[in-house]
């Protein structure tokens, strides 16, 4: 017994004593994890720093333009040196509300459809066809939209072409679908099922218990997704350049409307662009950011607040 206990004693110590080599590990692996989770700091730092010295550059100098010319501007000509893109702030803002206001109602719905309603062989079929529209290409859905929803809405326009502020929407409506649906469902099923029994036992319906109980209790989830989708809106470029129109000028006054988002203004002109053309489309770039930046903030908040209620 004794013996028992002194080697038990001896191994306890040989364990406790340090080990040099495995300390020597562990601090290159820790420096491993922390350079990789730099490289996402550094990267957004260095985007923001180098987007906002291009784009403040054409403000100041002796050769400024006017700041309050091109936030408040309707026409973007640089043969001219016009550079207004006040009407294609407003083309963002409304193309993304469109999309929100229509995609956040059917996301959420097929979203409770796949998590509480549907029985499993059809969520089968719905769940990968809804992962499989998250990976079209943006191309894709461009051209889905130029061959199918612009001549569409080309025979009820009362504009002579289909390209449109409605054509936008329509399709942003169907890209920022799989991003609400997929997190929705999984805020929906992450719901305690001890909510839908107590509801049921009060005497509730399976529908007044999903949007009286479950929906309520994930609104969080749903509120994030949804900033997400908005996100996805804001930034969509390659799709909304080939179905918007993109005119030089002019604030869209009805769905009808040819638009000229920010994103595609970039897109359309960075690559044949220099001097002070060059240094407006980096302008338009700090305009687009600041504008998703005030969005982010604005809807993180309002989710913090719905997630302490």
């Amino acid at each position: 017994m004794t013996n028992n206990i002194k080697e038990e004693n001896n191994n306890s110590s040989i364990m406790m004593k340090p080990n040099k080599t495995r300390d020597i590990i562990e601090k290159i692996v820790e420096t491993i994890f922390f350079l990789c989770a730099m490289v996402s700091v550094v990267s957004v730092i260095a985007i923001i720093v180098f987007v906002f010295y291009k784009g403040v550059a054409p403000f100041v100098g002796n050769n400024a333009y006017s700041f309050f010319d091109f936030i408040s501007g309707v026409k973007w000509d640089p043969n001219h040196n016009e550079y207004g893109v006040f009407y294609m702030i407003v083309a963002s803002i409304l193309a993304t509300i469109g999309a929100i206001i229509i995609g956040v109602p059917i996301g959420l719905l097929t979203a409770v459809f796949i998590a509480e309603i549907a029985p499993k062989s059809l969520v089968n079929i719905v769940k990968p066809g809804v992962e499989l529209l998250a990976g079209i290409p943006s191309v894709i859905y461009g051209a889905f939209g130029l061959g199918v929803i612009v001549p569409l809405i080309n025979k009820i326009s009362p504009e002579p072409q289909g390209q449109s502020l409605l054509a936008v929407i329509c399709v942003l409506t169907i890209m920022i679908l799989p991003t609400i649906i997929s997190l929705s469902e999984a805020t929906l099923k992450a719901v305690p099922n001890s909510y839908r029994e107590a509801s049921l036992g009060l005497g509730a319906s399976k529908t007044q218990t999903i949007f009286r109980a479950v929906i309520p209790a994930a609104k969080s989830g749903i509120l994030s997704a949804t900033v997400l989708g908005i996100g996805r809106a804001i930034g969509e470029t390659m799709a909304v350049m080939m179905i918007a129109g993109n005119p030089i000028g002019g604030i869209p006054m009805s769905i009808w409307d040819k638009v000229r988002p920010l994103t595609t203004n970039i897109a359309m002109e960075m690559s044949y662009a220099s001097g002070r053309h060059q240094e407006m489309l980096f302008a338009t770039g700090v305009i687009l950011f600041a504008f998703i930046m005030i969005v982010n903030i604005t809807l993180i908040k309002i989710t913090s607040k719905a997630g302490e209620k």
